[in-house]
């Protein structure tokens, strides 16, 4: 696989290399390891909130309402 990088950030990983003591292909696989692990969390997420929805589990009114006011730092209602 054959990656081109953007200058800049070409440059950075470069400065990386020796501070890390890692390779330039260990950053990148750590890197790409690290989105896909944060894309896939998220599609699975996404999709367990869809089935929630079409589930018709919601808050309440009465739900929000409480979370409104703790979040505004009022006494429960």
């Amino acid at each position: 696989m054959t990656v081109r990088l953007e200058d800049d950030v070409g440059n950075r990983l470069d400065q990386l290399v020796p501070v890390t003591r890692r390779s330039k292909s260990y950053l990148a696989s750590e890197a790409i390891r690290d989105f896909v692990d944060t894309n896939e969390w998220q599609i699975r997420e996404i999709q367990t909130a869809l089935k929630e929805a079409d589930a018709g589990d919601f808050a309440s009114n009465e739900d929000l309402a409480a979370l409104d006011s703790k979040w505004r730092g009022e006494p429960p209602v």
